[in-house]
């Protein structure tokens, strides 16, 4: 059996950043989930087996097979409370945790990053952004992703760490952060300037990031 790990993804993955989430995952059957933005219906322009499926109108009968049965589960961005709200409606928070224990590698960006956190920043609620403490705590304190891609984003969070809200970790458009168990492994991008930094009450600290080529 594989060891618990999730790559979070700080926006869209290119082709060479994808690979490289299959190459962990250790094969190419990929779940794809949308209930964080459930109106684009369009195909994901990435590579491997992706097995698209909806909780609308109702949620596949098969949802745990489906989940067990691949090789990685990819959660799309968009509305990070909505998604969370209907995962805990079915009852999928508990067999992504069921997956993620058993090996099936999770992966996501933006909404798709920040959930898996206990924490993250998110523009659930508006544009201004604002922390949300509702993430399903498979990997302890916050996160924050688009932080170089978004004007607001660092700012915004940097100032909430600064408060009462956990410390965590942020990443910029197109770098990716490996975790095994509840331990981040490493950061990777193929962006030249991109980068992945921990956010503490004292500011910000650059992480080590190894660049894919």
């Amino acid at each position: 059996m594989n060891s618990p790990q999730i790559v979070g993804i700080g926006g869209f993955p290119d082709e060479v950043l994808w690979e490289h989430v299959l190459s962990l995952a250790g094969g190419r059957r990929v779940l794809v989930d949308n209930a964080a933005s459930p109106q684009s219906t369009d195909p994901l322009p990435l590579a491997g087996e992706l097995v698209p499926f909806s909780f609308y109108p109702y949620p596949p009968e098969n949802l745990r097979e489906l989940a067990l049965g691949g090789d990685a589960i990819v959660v799309c961005g968009g509305n990070t409370a909505n998604m969370l709200a209907v995962w805990r409606l079915h009852g999928f928070d508990a067999i992504l945790r069921e997956a993620w224990e058993t090996g099936v590698l999770l992966t996501g960006w933006s909404a798709g990053m920040i959930c898996w956190y206990e924490a993250g920043v998110t523009d659930s609620f508006g544009p201004q952004l604002e922390g949300m403490r509702d993430g399903l705590g498979f990997l302890p304190g916050s996160a924050c992703p688009h932080y170089d891609g978004e004007e607001l984003r660092r700012p915004v969070y940097t100032q909430l760490v600064r408060g009462d809200f956990p410390a965590g970790i942020a990443l910029d458009d197109g770098v990716a952060a490996q975790y095994l168990g509840r331990e981040l492994r490493e950061i990777v991008t193929d962006r030249p300037d991109a980068g992945g930094y921990r956010i503490g009450p004292d500011g910000e600290e650059s992480l080590p990031v190894r660049r894919l080529e």
